[in-house]
């Protein structure tokens, strides 16, 4: 599992802190990359921490401080709950370590904002997911449209359609919680998709409501409840890209649609129908000027999930000296632009984005 043809002369040494459903994809994609050894497993409750660890060969389990105090690790993977991330990945960067966040890299745009100053100052690095765009899917995409297999880009559609989670999530309740809801945790997959095939953001109009008031949780264990909506759940954003494409995205919890997930983007000379970005693989369409639909055949590379390529790719940059590809900086400005969206519906006006970032190299 590498990003490179590079190598690294020295494994980097990854500790990671939150040992959840989430981190068995990670530590064993990780546990099998040459570019990096995972040292320890940390979680707040300790047996969870010690139970990752014998199931991936990992050397330790302890706790959070002790891992942070640890000389050993070099990179903290943080997979902690997003409340969490932020202060996280800071202690981990006052301890002198570089860390890596699960989406999204915080939830407040001023502690997103200081983790990277105080990264800078401590001369460490920082990463974020989603990862997704490194896999062969995402590139096969990036390597069409620079080679401008659809003329130049003019428009794009990006649009996750859901009724919810109540039907099926055993504990649904915190999708509804203030700066929760679907664009913060979907979001960031469509979101990055875009941001490293077609630049950053320039400004954003959108609007936004919350449907209904209360959402009836059916799913099994525990009784059929209402659970008060705290947050925007249909929201509607239009996207005016700095390289010239506009384009919409769409996120909700109050439709029912035959199909969930949708990305296109649409040039001058054809229209690119690229995989769910929640994927590393995935089918490609490209319509061309007979408006023939044609296949397209994956790139070498990652097509199966591969969480943890971030990592892979953040070790070797913090060893080779060049830029991450999923940067701190990247998830930043995804950050700010899902920010914005909410004040422009809220506020009722367009709005320009105060940050920006250069679209990662390609594989």
């Amino acid at each position: 599992m590498s990003t490179a043809s590079a190598s690294t002369t020295r494994p980097v040494a990854v500790g990671v802190v939150g040992c959840g459903n989430i981190s068995d994809i990670y530590l064993k994609n990780l546990t099998a990359a040459p570019a990096v050894t995972v040292v320890a497993c940390a979680d707040l409750v300790l047996d969870r921490a010690r139970s990752q660890a014998a199931a991936y060969g990992v050397p330790r389990a302890c706790t959070v401080d002790e891992l942070l105090a640890d000389p050993a690790v070099e990179l903290v993977l943080d997979l902690t709950i997003p409340a969490a991330h932020a202060e996280v990945a800071l202690r981990a960067v006052e301890a002198g370590k570089s860390v890596y966040n699960e989406k999204p890299l915080a939830i407040a745009r001023a502690d997103a904002r200081r983790l990277l100053d105080r990264a800078g100052e401590m001369g460490v690095r920082v990463g974020g997911a989603p990862d997704t765009f490194l896999g062969a899917g995402l590139q096969t995409c990036r390597r069409l449209i620079d080679e401008g297999a659809i003329g130049t880009p003019v428009a794009f559609t990006a649009a996750m359609l859901s009724h919810g989670p109540e039907g099926w999530h055993p504990d649904p309740a915190f999708f509804y919680l203030k700066g929760a809801g679907l664009l913060f945790d979907m979001g960031p997959y469509y979101l990055t998709a875009l941001v490293t095939l077609l630049g950053p953001v320039a400004r954003v109009s959108a609007g936004a409501r919350a449907s209904f008031p209360t959402r009836r949780v059916t799913s099994e264990p525990g009784p059929v409840r209402d659970v008060p909506v705290e947050t925007p759940t249909h929201v509607a954003a239009v996207l005016e890209m700095a390289s010239g494409p506009v384009g919409t995205l769409t996120t909700t919890f109050d439709v029912y649609a035959d199909r969930s997930d949708i990305l296109e983007i649409a040039g001058s000379d054809g229209t690119l129908r690229l995989p769910d970005p929640n994927t590393f693989g995935g089918s490609i369409g490209l319509l061309d000027r007979e408006r023939a639909w044609n296949d397209q055949t994956l790139d070498p590379g990652s097509a199966e999930n591969s969480r943890g390529l971030g990592v892979v790719d953040l070790a070797e940059a913090i060893r080779t000296g060049r830029p991450a590809r999923a940067s701190g900086e990247l998830a930043y400005h995804v950050l700010d632009v899902m920010h914005v969206i909410l004040e422009s519906a809220e506020f009722g006006r367009r709005i320009d984005l105060e940050s920006t970032v250069a679209r990662p190299d390609s594989l």
